[in-house]
């Protein structure tokens, strides 16, 4: 087992982002419940725990506490934020509403050499409206900023820390190497989070599970489901059959070019099950998002059953299920997460389901996923594909679902991508931007706009292009693409598809919004 570091989640939208970069760190990292057994935290052995921010006030009635037992572990702590004041809460220290919020940058002054935060002048992210004003017994200040005196503090013999600010969000320069003292030096934790061992650990967990059973594996031609398929491969070998259906909501071109990739860099049985009609039929007249999703996914299921009985009732299902979606999905092992939207393979599932579910990387970020399809020997083309939700476009054709509606967005989104690709912007970084274009697709929306052509008055409807900046895809920015590219790209589609006389640019982050419309 490699080393661990536990992050207990107190609410805030940062937690998953601190578990990234302490795997960022080559450190694994598990988030868990602020109100988690502690004999769910040991049963990882960590290294250390870290506490997240969060909304609340420690001296509030009701607010988030420690797990009994942790401060009797002798396990190093770090608390951000929120964590750092109910360390400091717990321990009889003092925690006060601010006089004055700090949000946003903000400028760090250590105090004195410690083994945590480099000596110096820093900028940092703050997000908070309480601040400390009496440090618990036994710990020192670290350093200051305008709005809080205490900063910083340790208990240095038992190897608690505090920060006020936010080391996980990247408006921190100091903190991954804040974040690498605490996880490496101060918790010893070796680094030996890699692909290559998450691919053995992976391997080891696949065989351990399903044995010398047969293994069904449902195949969309994105990167998760090739890398999840990929990898339960490298575990089982001949006991896997890979079923790709034909929903009708695939990119263009995208059943030839799925099953070309399979057949020829995988290795793996493949069968291609066509299923437009069934798609189309269940979906006619609906237009809520929620609804698409919980069809789509009983569909699925039912539609794989349906091969499981032809190949002899297989026992297990595969599926590319990642960590944002089960955080986003408030699956039955994160319940404390608000759901966002039930992704189909998660929280779209039917409970009457009779396979077993195999998710080599449910507790994986998409960009560990692309690592560790690289070192299983993928090809490029299916590594670094565009992300597709598993719905495909029916959750990007907003409103009712049809044959037509569904040409029209393939072709606008077919002349987006490609663009983008001619211009070599997809994957790539813009200038000043943090993130890389990870992601890029066309929506069509359910409404329609007057418009002219060829002198004549035009009703039809509206296409929206989203691109987005991120490198965890748990948050993203909008994509800043030159406005004389989106200028051609717009003039291709009202040219070139019929039915659409108008072309909009979502300049929404995430959050608020999510890089899926619906």
């Amino acid at each position: 087992m490699v080393d661990t570091i536990v992050v207990l989640d107190y609410g805030s939208q940062y937690t998953q982002l601190i578990a990234r970069r302490v795997r960022e760190l080559q450190v694994y990292s598990e988030y868990l419940p602020w109100d988690v057994p502690l004999e769910r935290i040991l049963a990882v052995r960590p290294k250390g725990v870290i506490l997240s921010g969060g909304p609340r006030s420690v001296y509030e009635p009701g607010a988030p506490t420690l797990p009994m037992g942790l401060l009797e572990t002798n396990l190093p702590i770090l608390g951000i934020c929120y964590g750092m004041q109910l360390l400091t809460h717990a321990l009889g220290g003092v925690v006060a509403q601010a006089l004055t919020r700090e949000y946003g940058h903000a400028t760090l002054q250590t105090l004195r050499e410690n083994p945590l935060i480099p000596v110096g002048e820093h900028s940092v992210w703050m997000s908070h409206g309480d601040r400390i004003e009496q440090l618990p017994t036994g710990f020192i200040a670290l350093a200051s900023s305008a709005g809080s005196p205490y900063a910083a503090m340790a208990h240095l013999e038992r190897r608690w820390f505090g920060v006020q600010f936010h080391p996980e969000v990247h408006h921190t320069p100091i903190g991954r190497e804040i974040l690498r003292r605490f996880v490496v030096e101060i918790c010893g934790a070796k680094q030996e989070w890699t692909p290559e061992s998450i691919i053995a650990e992976g391997v080891r967990r696949v065989r351990e599970q399903v044995g010398n059973a047969p293994v069904l594996s449902a195949v969309s031609g994105g990167v998760d489901s090739s890398v999840a398929t990929a990898l339960v491969h490298r575990a089982v070998g001949d006991q896997l059959t890979a079923v790709f259906v034909d929903t009708g909501m695939l990119r263009k071109g995208e059943r030839e070019q799925v099953e070309t990739a399979f057949r020829k860099n995988l290795g793996v049985r493949l069968i291609t099950v066509n299923a437009v009609e069934e798609f189309l039929d269940r979906l006619e007249g609906v237009t809520d998002p929620e609804g698409k999703r919980k069809i789509i996914g009983e569909t699925f299921i039912r539609i794989f059953e349906g091969q499981a009985r032809r190949l002899g009732n297989p026992p297990f299902l595969v599926q590319g299920t990642i960590y944002p979606d089960v955080v986003e999905s408030s699956a039955p092992d994160r319940q404390k997460a608000h759901k966002i939207k039930s992704h189909h393979n998660v929280g779209g599932l039917p409970e009457d389901m009779t396979f077993q579910l195999v998710e080599p990387l449910r507790y994986l970020f998409k960009d560990e996923v692309r690592l560790v399809g690289e070192a299983l020997g993928l090809p490029p083309e299916l590594v670094w594909r565009q992300p597709f939700p598993g719905p495909g476009l029916a959750v990007r054709c907003l409103g009712e679902i049809t044959w037509e509606r569904l040409e029209r967005l393939r072709e606008a989104d077919a002349i987006f991508t490609g663009e983008l690709t001619a211009a070599g912007l997809l994957n790539q970084r813009l200038m000043d931007e943090p993130g890389r274009i990870a992601q890029a697709f066309a929506v069509l929306l359910p409404v329609r706009s007057v418009g002219v052509m060829g002198d004549s008055r035009t009703y039809q409807e509206v296409v929206a292009l989203r691109a987005v900046t991120t490198e965890d895809f748990m948050t993203a920015d909008w994509a800043r693409i030159p406005h004389e590219l989106l200028s051609k790209i717009a003039s291709r589609i009202v040219n070139e598809v019929p039915g659409v006389n108008r072309v909009v640019y979502d300049l929404t982050s995430k959050p608020p919004a999510t890089i899926e419309w619906e």
